[in-house]
């Protein structure tokens, strides 16, 4: 399962680079693997952040070669 959390504004001082009160970060888990796995995907507001964090084909893809990936329906979730 991949978890998309809400996106929130990035406060000073939480992160390696300079903030600006707009930029915003957005929380992305994958469950059931079995080494759990969360990131955090940064955008200049939430609107990006939240887009960048549904986009999880960058993640999966990293694992790819040690899962197989579904859709509910059986479908495999990368194609050959």
């Amino acid at each position: 399962m991949v978890r998309v959390g809400a996106p929130f504004v990035v406060e000073e001082g939480t992160v390696d680079f300079p903030v600006d009160g707009e930029i915003s970060g957005c929380c992305v888990e994958i469950i059931g693997l079995p080494k759990e796995v969360r990131e955090i995907t940064y955008g200049a507001d939430q609107i990006q952040a939240l887009q960048l964090a549904i986009n999880i084909d960058p993640l999966l893809k990293r694992f790819e070669n040690r899962f197989d990936f579904f859709f509910y329906t059986g479908e495999p979730y990368f194609e050959d």
